[in-house]
Parts: structure tokens; C-alpha cells; sequence
């Protein structure tokens, strides 16, 4: 076990009472009050019209695309530097990944190399934003509009991300949030799916309930999916959205704290966007070389702090490495990427601790 966890959940709210009141009424599959208060208070929170609960943030994405009719003949350009869950949902659809670079500063997908990848068959582009940065939404929602895409955001590591006061999800077509326990809010395991289109917002809830016909009992009329949130979750989720704004701010005050204190050591940090307000997901530095990551972590892990390696681009992995082009920034960017502990339960001591593991390793290593 280690010391410094890279996460944990933070459940002092009213999760329990929630939780116990579930039990309570026995209201504890996918019916019941929470359901419909999380959906509206989540919905209000990022300003959109439409949000339907699920039960993880990779159905999410599979519900998204199903909505906008995605499938076979199709292509989405997608950032090869994401989690699998992203490019995996793709091909659920029997739609056809079409992986882009990123952008040397932001780390997010480059609008550039996204129009380069553009074909008579590309029908969305999936923003994926990462670590708590937002993507370049008003460019890449320029380059949907002049050419006829679709856009969908995953915004799994993104829940209070703004660009300009707008959050992130509201930009595109469809979006995604994941409630994973290491998320900024969790539920254990769930998502939503928000869109501004009321019939897309239905298709959505019909597919993550069987198909189930609007005004016939026990009538399916199209292939749907179990993909609905228990009350249970979403109970869990309601308490932990009524603290949202309290747990962002810790977790903003985590990411300056880090900041000042590993500000004099040879490390890269991940740039914003003007005009963004991150939600600092996870606090995520270059160390100076590929080959210094692996003693770096060690070095850390020996102190009971626990890390994580960026993602690894995508198509490099077996089932999406078939004739694919080098990405060198996001190759770059994953080999000497690290992930610091980031739950918002973290003090500046730790912080000062963790600093002063990296400063001696760094030293031994220069």
C-alpha cells in the first residue's frame, strides 16, 4: 500500500444519508428519486439542456456514438494519446479509428493534424480533453461546421473544465463524463451523456434501456443496451455534485501548490488554453528524458508515493498498430510523462514531500 495514493475518493458528504435512503425505501436499481435529481443538477452545472445517466463512461461514449448514427464505412479522428476507452467505443460501432497527433503544449489533439486527417469518409472528430485541460473547441468546432462532421467531446477527465466560462461538453454534438472512483466527482463506477438536441437526448435513453418504447409496456422496437445508473450511484453522485465547486477549488490550490514548489526542477508542465480554467485532474510533468521516467517513479515509489505513466498512444497497441504513422509529439509526451498524486485531500506538506523525492532524483540522474 502506498503512502500517497495517485487517487482517492473524498465521501464526507451525504453520500451515506443518500446511500441509506436507498436502502431504506429499497429504491436501488435503476428507478428512484436520484436518478432524475442528478441528471438536472448535473445538467444545470454545465449548462446544457440534455443529461442522461449511465452506468460507466466507456457506455458513455458507445451511447454517443450510437446516437448520432456512427457505424460501419465510418471515420473518427481521434487523439492517439487518450485513454482505450475513447478509441475502443469506435470500434464498438464498427466504425474506424483515424488517430491524429497533439499539440506540443497542450497536450490535447492538434486542430491541424485533425483537418490533414479528414477523408470522403470521416463523419466525427472525438475530442478527447486531457488530464483536466480543455482542447481547442472553438477551432475544432470551426473545422466540424465547414466540413459537415460531427463532433463529440470526451470529457472524462474534464468535469469543471472552462473555456471562457463555458464548460467543456457544451461545444459539440453529443459528450461524455465519467463518475469513475478517480474522477473529480465519482459515483463508483457510471457517466452521462449530455447533448442540446431533445430527440438525440431520447434515442440516448431509449438505447440505454433495452430499446424500450416510449408508450407500450414491455415493447422494444430497436437493439438497446442494460446501460442504465442504479440509484444507488446516482445518490452517491447527487452528494457529490452539491460539493463540486468546494472540491475544484481544493484541487486548484493542490495544482499551484505544485507548481511553486517543483517550479526550479528541470520538468515540463501541461499548458492551457487562453481563456481556460482547468479543473486540474491530475497534476502531470515531462521528467527531462525517456529513460529517466522508470527512475523517477522508482525513486518515488520507494517513498510510498504512487504514480502513473501517461497513456500510451493508442496505435501502439496490437489491435491498432496496422499501418499506422509515427505521432512524435504524443510519443514524446507519453515516454516521459508521469502522474502525481492528485486527490484534492492532499496537504502542502505532502506536496513539499513529494517535491523533495523528485529534487533528489532529479540531482542523481543529472
Amino acid at each position: 500500500m502506498y503512502r500517497i495514493p495517485v487517487y482517492q475518493p473524498d465521501l464526507t458528504g451525504k453520500e451515506r444519508e443518500y446511500v441509506l435512503e436507498c436502502l431504506e425505501s429499497t429504491w436501488i436499481s435503476s428507478k428512484g428519486r436520484f436518478i432524475g435529481e442528478f441528471e438536472t443538477g448535473f445538467a444545470g452545472f454545465i449548462a446544457t439542456p440534455h443529461a442522461a445517466c449511465v452506468s460507466n463512461g466507456t457506455v458513455a461514449l458507445h451511447l454517443a456514438l450510437l446516437a448520432l448514427d456512427i457505424g460501419p464505412g465510418d471515420e473518427v479522428i481521434v487523439p492517439t494519446l487518450t485513454y482505450i476507452a475513447s478509441v475502443n467505443a469506435i470500434r464498438y460501432v464498427g466504425a474506424t479509428p483515424v488517430f491524429c497527433d497533439s499539440h506540443l503544449d497542450t497536450w490535447q489533439m492538434d486542430p491541424a493534424d485533425v483537418e490533414r486527417r479528414i477523408t470522403p469518409r470521416t463523419r466525427a472528430v472525438m475530442a478527447v480533453h486531457l488530464y483536466g485541460g480543455a482542447c481547442d473547441m472553438p477551432a475544432l468546432a470551426d473545422i466540424c461546421r465547414r466540413h459537415g462532421l460531427k463532433l463529440i467531446e470526451d470529457c472524462a477527465e474534464a468535469i469543471g473544465t472552462r473555456i471562457n466560462g463555458r464548460h467543456v461538453g457544451t461545444f459539440g454534438d453529443v459528450a461524455t463524463f465519467s463518475f469513475f472512483g478517480n474522477k473529480t466527482i465519482t459515483t463508483g463506477e457510471g457517466g452521462m451523456v449530455v447533448c442540446g438536441d431533445a430527440a438525440v437526448d431520447d434515442r440516448i435513453r431509449r438505447l440505454r434501456g433495452q430499446g424500450l418504447a416510449p408508450n407500450r409496456e414491455y415493447w422494444h422496437d430497436m437493439v438497446g443496451y442494460n446501460y442504465r445508473m442504479t440509484n444507488i450511484c446516482a445518490a452517491i453522485g447527487l452528494a457529490q455534485l452539491e460539493r463540486v465547486d468546494e472540491i475544484l477549488a481544493r484541487k486548484a490550490a493542490l495544482a499551484a501548490d505544485y507548481r511553486q514548489a517543483l517550479g526550479s526542477l528541470p520538468l515540463g508542465f501541461q499548458a492551457s488554453l487562453p481563456g481556460e480554467a482547468s479543473s486540474h485532474w491530475m497534476v502531470t510533468v515531462l521528467v527531462p528524458t525517456a529513460e529517466a521516467r522508470g527512475a523517477v517513479r522508482q525513486a518515488l515509489a520507494e517513498a510510498g508515493i504512487e504514480t502513473r505513466p501517461v497513456f500510451y498512444p493508442i496505435h501502439t497497441m496490437p489491435m491498432y498498430c496496422d499501418g499506422q504513422p509515427d505521432f512524435p509529439v504524443a510519443q514524446g509526451i507519453a515516454s516521459r510523462g508521469i502522474n502525481l498524486p492528485s486527490w484534492h485531500g492532499l496537504g502542502s506538506a505532502d506536496v513539499r514531500n513529494i517535491a523533495g523525492v523528485l529534487a533528489t532524483c532529479l540531482e542523481g540522474i543529472a
